[in-house]
């Protein structure tokens, strides 16, 4: 492996617990739920040139940090986890699509995989945060004009709901017309 560069993606740090098979395993952010910690597992060829003192980490293994990590893998590890976080992002990208099509005019597409989501705003992303943010909805805007929607892995159906009534209301309020119900509503 010697000269060898891993190409590591944005999201992947930012996320969970991300995989390169051949060489490590990040764990950074969602390790700790929130509390800050880090870690990396490496193949032993990987980990070869990892010898004391070559390598550190700001958010490595403290105490309080590991007991952090340690009830996250608790929740994360419990059967049927995984499947809830299927279950609820295709349900948030059905009801998000739902609302790019009774709102084309400030928004235009769904994007994204598992709960990472973003909508594509025709008006300016900027518009889009702040009328969420009137509507206590806290999203942040990211390239090519998307509006980010990154709930917790342990999101609810009700939580889904409520977020969605949020963008339906500012998509009303940035479009100056009245809400269009979907069928069935």
């Amino acid at each position: 492996m010697k000269n060898s560069i891993l190409k590591v993606h944005p999201e992947e740090i930012e996320t969970v617990i991300n995989r390169h098979p051949s060489v490590l395993m990040s764990l950074a952010k969602a390790l700790g739920g929130g509390f800050p910690i880090g870690a990396c597992l490496a193949t032993a060829d990987a980990a070869a040139g990892m010898t004391p003192g070559s390598h550190g980490s700001t958010f490595g293994g403290n105490p309080l940090a590991v007991a952090a990590a340690n009830a996250v893998l608790d929740v994360m590890l419990k059967p049927g986890f995984f499947e809830h976080v299927q279950k609820m992002s295709l349900l948030l990208k059905q009801k998000l699509a739902s609302a790019v099509d009774r709102h084309p005019g400030v928004i235009s597409e769904v994007r994204g995989e598992g709960l990472l989501i973003g909508v594509k705003a025709v008006v300016p992303s900027g518009d889009l945060v702040a009328a969420l943010r009137e509507q206590k909805l806290l999203t942040v805007g990211a390239g090519e004009n998307v509006v980010r929607f990154l709930p917790p892995l342990i999101v609810s159906e009700a939580d889904i709901e409520q977020s969605v009534a949020s963008l339906e209301r500012a998509c009303v309020a940035l479009s100056g017309g009245p809400l269009k119900r979907a069928a069935g509503q």
